[in-house]
């Protein structure tokens, strides 16, 4: 792509999101504004906010740091954290290829001639398996969490995720 295309491009996207009825003025945000939003947001976003957060294990994408900085965690915290957390990825990846594995199972069983019964019990069945030692081990690292963490963390923790900020 040509270095000047981004160039247009990102301005015809800004000029497109701020017309004069939303206060900007006709030729987008100026510079000094787009400053000063850009300031306000890197002072006001706390360190589990902005591009780091997304979809992972615990409901955020570095889930170690925004646990460690959200329960004010020591060092030794840190590290049985980080241990727990590892073990419940790789139970969570094996839970993904075996559900991907099921329903490949069940797209065979559909695909063919006649519908197959058995094989689509055996994949649901596989599914089931894999849902159920995903809970086992879910339940494992929250037991070895709580251990890990003292009365005032534990309620941090709760609170965390009654409130949907963590998911579980």
């Amino acid at each position: 792509m040509y270095p000047g295309t981004m160039h247009w491009w990102l301005r015809r996207r800004w000029e497109a999101d701020c017309r004069p009825h939303a206060g900007c003025g006709t030729s987008g945000w100026s510079r000094r504004e787009s400053d000063r939003r850009s300031r306000w947001s890197e002072r006001h976003a706390a360190p589990g906010d902005g591009p780091d957060v997304g979809a992972s294990a615990f409901g955020v994408r570095r889930p170690l740091r925004f646990l460690a900085f959200k329960l004010g965690l020591d060092e030794r915290q840190v590290g049985e954290l980080a241990r727990i957390l590892n073990a419940l990825k790789t139970e969570r990846a094996q839970a993904e290829v075996d559900g991907r594995r099921a329903m490949a199972g069940l797209a065979d069983a559909v695909a063919s001639s006649t519908f197959d019964a058995q094989a689509a019990n055996e994949a649901a069945t596989a599914r089931v398996r894999s849902a159920e030692r995903l809970r086992d081990a879910v339940t494992t690292a929250l037991g070895q969490l709580h251990a890990v963490l003292d009365p005032e963390q534990r309620a941090r923790l709760a609170y965390l995720i009654r409130t949907g900020t963590l998911h579980i």
